[in-house]
């Protein structure tokens, strides 16, 4: 008797296996729909026992119909059209200085010896610090229009693209680095014709976190320093005890980072189509 055998007897499938094999050959969209539904319902569940106050956690119905009433203001150019476009402003800006200066420094780091024994410790010790504190220093530096809050995310979005940037330039295997000596390759060769592409997965792992990040630290900038974006809104709705306005931004915020998220997997797709991974966002 082998000892597969062996263990199917000592480990006879079960029920619960079966059910468990089920779930995983389920679509992936069909997993994602009756994760939601099962979340709303017992959403409803906790509403409906009135074990909480509805102004601390109102009904998905009541946080339905709020959605419905913000997404006409957002597609009929109303007012919360025009903090979306603000808060979308301060992400574009944030996101494309946080990937040219993390590109840039995450390059040092991975490409030289300053950069990976002194430089790469002085960045890991800032993103330690908690970086909410800062929000009141670019108020005070950059004042409270859009440039205090396009600072605070990109500060927050830097640190992601430095490591995967100078990650990537360690991707190359030592193999493809000799055969690059061999053929007499310059450094210079061997960065741009084999470091940089075998690094570019890596680089664009850096910008979907950040792609993420980046809205946060908008709001974030917002909620602390003022302004006139979806932040402003929410602060305002909290003060109000509206909590389903609350839900409702939330949610179209998170339609914004998806927005991000997507079209940097897009462009992944489009400028690294020959490398596919099992990565999220690789498609």
């Amino acid at each position: 008797m082998t000892i597969a055998t062996d263990r199917q007897h000592e480990f006879p499938e079960t029920v619960w296996t079966q059910r468990v094999s089920l779930i995983n050959r389920l679509p992936q969209p069909v997993a994602i729909t009756l994760l939601v539904f099962a979340i709303l319902a017992i959403w409803q569940l906790v509403a409906l026992s009135g074990t909480v106050s509805p102004i601390i956690l109102p009904s998905p119905a009541r946080t339905a119909q709020d959605i419905v009433e913000v997404g006409a203001s957002l597609f009929t150019g109303g007012y919360v059209f025009g903090a979306f476009l603000i808060t979308l402003q301060e992400v574009i800006i944030s996101f494309l200085m946080a990937t040219a200066i993390g590109a840039t420094l995450g390059m040092i780091v991975g490409g030289t010896a300053f950069g990976e024994r002194a430089l790469m410790p002085v960045i890991v010790a800032i993103d330690t610090m908690p970086k909410v504190a800062f929000a009141p220093l670019f108020l005070s530096w950059l004042g409270f229009g859009i440039a205090s809050k396009v600072a605070l995310a990109t500060f927050i979005a830097l640190f992601p693209i430095i490591v995967g940037a100078a990650a990537g330039l360690h991707a190359a295997d030592e193999n493809a680095r000799m055969l690059f000596r061999s053929i007499g390759a310059t450094p210079w060769q061997t960065l741009v014709r084999l470091r940089i592409p075998m690094g570019l997965p890596h680089f664009f792992t850096g910008l979907k976190i950040a792609a993420i990040g980046v809205v946060g630290g908008a709001i974030t900038g917002e909620l602390v320093g003022g302004g006139q974006g979806f932040g402003a809104l929410i602060r305002v709705a909290a003060s109000q005890l509206d909590t389903p306005r609350v839900f409702s931004l939330i949610c179209y915020l998170s339609v914004m980072g998806l927005m991000t998220f997507g079209l940097v997997a897009w462009v992944q797709r489009r400028f690294v189509f020959w490398h596919r991974s099992s990565s999220i966002g690789n498609g």
